[in-house]
């Protein structure tokens, strides 16, 4: 019997670790030793694995093949042929190949074999819902725990994280800001569960490529201006040392998130 809030929590990270929450494939990438999925970039992937071609080429090519993806410019479920991506890129296959590899482990690429790479499919809404009550359930929690264990050198890093989302101003053009909040925004996101010293919780909401999989839902700038108005409400409760409020700030940030996507769905 569920008697408390942490035991529901616990038992909806063991739920969701498991790989038993969600079928589809993208849901059920390993962790890669606990660091960031989100934020990690092309040249670390490839200087985990080895590869020696310039770093440059293949950090490019990732980028641009994650913008197309985060702005639906290449659709969820859509095959990705890397002798055009190559072509339009102008480079060779193989830092397409890199690329595209990356990509892979971050959930938004999927392989099969004999037919290659494609975008992975969009959430279901049920998969939306569930992905919600979940994050209603955690990040709340993960919230408290990080204001109560809040450092100056801690609040100084996520408001740099913070910070980093209102940027992007141009030239840099729509999909690359919007892109590029995406990403930061998950860096704020696991930021505050690292405060908040539960590698548990971190890795559970790490390992479902949350924010990258909610953003592909829908290009749109509502979603991201209304999104850094939340955000300052919740670093103001931080930086006062409100633990209720820190956490009642992060549950109405993730209310006010699911009820803009679920248009997505409508």
């Amino acid at each position: 019997m569920l008697t408390t809030h942490a035991q529901i929590i616990s038992y909806m990270i063991l739920y969701l670790t498991s790989g038993l929450a969600f079928g589809n494939a993208f849901f059920t990438m390993g962790r890669r030793n606990g660091s960031s999925l989100t934020m990690a970039t092309a040249p670390e992937h490839i200087q985990q694995t080895g590869v020696v071609r310039p770093r440059s080429i293949v950090t490019s090519v990732y980028e641009s093949i994650y913008e197309k993806l985060m702005s639906l410019e290449i659709p969820p479920g859509a095959r990705i042929p890397m002798d055009a991506l190559a072509r339009e890129l102008n480079v060779s296959q193989t830092p397409v190949r890199e690329a595209l590899a990356c990509l892979e482990r971050e959930g938004l690429v999927l392989k099969a074999h004999l037919i290659g790479f494609s975008a992975a499919p969009q959430l279901t809404r049920k998969q939306f819902e569930d992905l919600y009550t979940f994050r209603l359930l955690l990040e709340p929690e993960g919230a408290r725990l990080a204001c109560a264990a809040m450092t100056a050198e801690a609040l100084a890093r996520l408001e740099e994280v913070a910070a980093d989302m209102g940027r992007g101003a141009p030239p840099v053009d729509r999909n690359s800001r919007y892109s590029r909040f995406a990403r930061a925004d998950a860096h704020f996101h696991e930021e505050i569960l690292r405060i908040a010293g539960n590698d548990v919780m971190r890795l559970a909401l790490s390992d479902q490529h949350v924010h990258l999989h909610i953003f592909r839902l829908m290009f749109h700038s509502r979603v991201t201006t209304e999104a850094l108005d939340e955000h300052a409400a919740l670093l103001d409760a931080f930086r006062r040392g409100d633990v209720a409020g820190a956490g009642a700030a992060m549950h109405d940030h993730v209310e006010r998130s699911r009820d803009r996507l679920r248009m997505a769905f409508e």
